[in-house]
């Protein structure tokens, strides 16, 4: 009996380091594995590798923002997207490098949690968030209009990547 508690303690202990909560949705943590999630999805590699990703007026890359309302803009995080071996790559994840925005290239899009939840569910696409207003965004319309099917993969990244309801550090 002694030897069955002592392995009960163990595994439990064991199982109780494996197992790590996850980060709160589109927190710095969260971001980085975003962009590990992009860099997996070849809607978002190579349907954003053509027209997409060139249009960043000559600076080698395209920036989005992206927060969750209720949360506060605040707590934006960032990802950074390069042409990389002719396919359109995240190359960095996390807290915000680029505060200057130009929106003529960038996008900076915020939603509530529940909006995002339903997004990353496939609820919808990017249309329907749009034209009802439960994603708003800042950048080229026409240029995202043009790649609705990588855009929407895009906004399944909440459904791929675990992230905890709880708001981010601000």
């Amino acid at each position: 009996m002694k030897y069955a508690t002592s392995l009960a303690a163990v595994l439990i202990t064991a199982f109780a380091g494996a197992v790590q909560a996850a980060p709160a949705m589109m927190s710095v943590e969260w971001t980085a594995q975003a962009c590990d999630a992009w860099n997996k999805d070849a809607d978002l590699t190579n349907g954003l590798a053509e027209k997409w990703i060139k249009n960043d007026k000559g600076r080698g890359y395209k920036i989005i923002h992206m927060y969750r309302t209720d949360c506060g803009e605040a707590t934006q995080t960032e990802l950074k997207i390069q042409l990389k071996d002719g396919k359109a790559m995240c190359t960095y994840g996390g807290a915000i490098q680029n505060a200057k925005m130009d929106y003529a290239v960038d996008y900076t899009m915020h939603a509530t949690t529940e909006k995002w939840n339903e997004m990353g569910a496939g609820e919808y696409g990017p249309m329907k968030a749009m034209m009802f207003g439960r994603l708003k965004f800042t950048g080229p319309k026409m240029e995202a209009m043009s790649v609705m099917g990588p855009f929407e993969a895009f906004l399944k990244l909440p459904g791929k990547v675990p992230g905890d309801k709880a708001c981010p550090a601000k």
